[in-house]
Parts: C-alpha cells; structure tokens; sequence
C-alpha cells in the first residue's frame, strides 16, 4: 500500500510511502541497484549517473547515500527538468519503510507536477514489487 501526502507550502511537495516486506539492508542496496530493473537500458558510468531512456526521454539518476543513516536521496534529470529527491529507507522489524519527498521543480506547473507525481507513484509501486519479487 502506498500512503500519499500533499503539502501546499512556500513549494508545493508530495511524499510517497510505503512498506516492502524486506530487512533494511535489503531493500537500501536493491534500491542502489534498481534502475536495470526498472529500465533495461541503465548503464551505470564511472561518476555514478546511472543512464537510461526514462518515460520522457534520455534521462539520468544519481544516488547520493549513506547506508548507516538509511539515506538514498538522489538527482534525476531529464529534458523536462531536474529533481532533487530526498529518499530514506527506514527499520520496521522484518518489514522497511520507503519515504520518498516529491518537491515541484520551478519549471513545472502545479498540473503537471500532478501528472508526473501520479506517474512516479506507479514507478514506486513497480519498484516495491521488484524488490520483494
């Protein structure tokens, strides 16, 4: 089950939740691993850009993590803009928790910060599933 939240402040965010049935550890470096999954054609460079062709075009994601503090926040880019993702993958017993913070990039209008948030959404849920899969 995914648990979406909506903030209208000074920047307008969208934060995603939810639950994978894996121990932290597990599920912190399949979600460092995760692109090939999710997009045949990731190539991971030796600066770390993990390249692909995403929904909208060429696009590249890069992980800046810390495993001890749970951290996976990560740049995307793609010709529509640029996204700084805060990501964290927190302990709850056998299960983990996945909280992912969408912040509306100044480009974007509210409408399709909405359709590309609903479009990340369903990516999340895909990736749940390929990581308890």
């Amino acid at each position: 089950m995914l648990i979406i939240q909506e903030h209208n402040m000074q920047q307008k965010s969208r934060t995603i939740t939810f639950t994978v049935n894996r121990k932290t550890g597990e599920v912190f470096d399949a979600i460092l691993n995760i692109p090939p999954k999710m997009f045949p054609d990731a190539v991971k460079n030796n600066d770390g850009w993990w390249m692909f062709q995403g929904p909208h075009g060429e696009a590249k994601l890069k992980f800046q993590e810390n495993a001890e503090l749970g951290i996976l926040d990560h740049v995307f880019e793609d010709p529509e803009g640029k996204w700084d993702v805060p990501m964290r993958v927190v302990s709850n017993g056998e299960f983990s928790e996945v909280v992912v913070t969408l912040f509306k990039p100044p480009n974007f209008t509210d409408e399709l910060f909405e359709e590309r948030a609903k479009e990340i959404e369903g990516i999340m849920q895909k990736m749940k599933e390929a990581i308890e899969n």
